[in-house]
C-alpha cells in the first residue's frame, strides 16, 4: 500500500513565538515614528503649513468669484478652533461689510495643541443691535485675559476677549491682494439673530448661526457677528497673527498668558502673494 506524505498546515509553537516577537518589534519601532509625524503635524511649523494652504485657497476663491474672500478663524462651542472660508455677499447678508461661509467648503479644524490669535479686542459689548456694527477695538492686555473677572465674561460665561481675539478674518481682493476690509460674518439667510422657534427668524445655515439655533435647534456651528456682548461684532480684517501652544496657554494665569503671547513672533502675510512671511 502506498502512503502520501502529509502536508504541514499549521505553525509550531516556536514559529508562533518568532512571529509575535517580530510584530512586537515592528510596533515598538513604528510608534515613535507615528508619534513624530503627529507631533510634526501639530507643531507650529505644521500649523503654518495648514494655514498657508488655506490662504492660497481663499486667494484663489477671490480671483475665481471676483469677490472679496478670505479665511475666518473662530472657535466652536467646544473650544475647537477652525478655519472657515468666507466670501463677501451683500445680497444675502444684507450688510455692507457682510461675509458668509463659502458653500460646499467645510471648515478646517486646527490641531488641538495649537491656537491662533490676533492682537486686538473689541471694547464695545453692548446688547443693542447697533453695538455689533461699531468697530471699537484696542490692543489686548493682561487684564482682559483674567477669566476670574466677571466683567470679562459674556452671557455664556466664557471670556469674551478670548472669544474675540480668537475670531478674526484675513481677506483678499478679487485681484489676489491682501487687504484691510471691514468684516461681519452672518448666516447665508441674512437673518439678524435668528431663532428657529420664530416663523420670521428661521435660518438653516449650517456654518454661521445664532447661539439659540446652535444649542437649541442643532443648526449651525459658529456664532455669527451679531453678538457684541459675546465679543463678536464687526472688525477690520487682519494681516498678522500669532500661533501659540494652546495646552501651555490654558495652564497660565492672566499675566503669564499675556507675557507668553507677547513673547511670540507675529506671523505676517505677504500682501501681494498671500503667502506667510517666514521668520524661522
Amino acid at each position: 500500500m502506498n502512503y502520501k506524505p502529509q502536508t504541514k498546515t499549521g505553525f509550531t509553537l516556536t514559529e508562533m513565538v518568532v512571529v509575535l516577537a517580530t510584530m512586537s518589534l515592528l510596533v515598538a519601532f513604528g510608534l515613535p515614528v507615528m508619534r513624530m509625524i503627529r507631533e510634526s503635524f501639530e507643531s507650529k511649523t505644521g500649523g503654518k503649513s495648514m494655514i498657508s494652504a488655506a490662504l492660497s485657497s481663499a486667494r484663489a476663491i477671490a480671483a475665481k468669484e471676483q469677490h472679496y474672500a478670505g479665511i475666518r478663524f473662530q472657535r466652536d462651542s467646544a473650544g475647537n478652533q477652525y478655519m472657515i472660508f468666507i466670501i463677501h455677499d451683500f445680497e444675502k447678508t444684507g450688510l455692507n461689510p457682510g461675509f458668509r461661509a463659502v458653500q460646499n467648503l467645510k471648515p478646517t479644524k486646527l490641531p488641538d495643541s495649537m491656537g491662533v490669535m490676533d492682537s486686538m479686542v473689541r471694547i464695545n459689548h453692548g446688547t443693542n443691535w447697533t453695538d455689533a456694527e461699531k468697530i471699537l477695538d484696542e490692543p489686548l492686555n493682561a487684564a482682559y485675559l483674567d477669566d476670574t473677572n466677571p466683567q470679562n465674561l459674556g452671557p455664556d460665561q466664557k471670556n469674551r476677549y478670548i472669544t474675540d481675539t480668537s475670531s478674526f478674518s484675513i481677506v483678499f481682493s478679487p485681484n489676489g491682494k491682501l487687504i484691510m476690509h471691514n468684516v461681519r460674518v452672518r448666516n447665508r439667510d441674512g437673518i439678524y439673530q435668528p431663532d428657529n422657534g420664530l416663523p420670521n427668524k428661521i435660518s438653516m445655515d449650517s456654518i454661521f448661526n445664532s447661539p439659540q439655533n446652535i444649542t437649541t435647534h442643532g443648526v449651525g456651528k459658529f456664532i455669527q457677528d451679531d453678538y457684541a456682548e459675546l465679543g463678536l461684532g464687526a472688525e477690520s480684517s487682519r494681516n498678522s497673527f500669532v500661533i501659540y501652544d494652546k495646552i501651555r496657554f490654558d495652564k497660565l494665569n492672566a499675566i503669564e498668558k499675556f507675557n507668553y503671547l507677547s513673547s511670540l513672533e507675529p506671523v505676517y502675510i505677504n500682501p501681494y502673494t498671500g503667502t506667510i512671511i517666514s521668520t524661522d
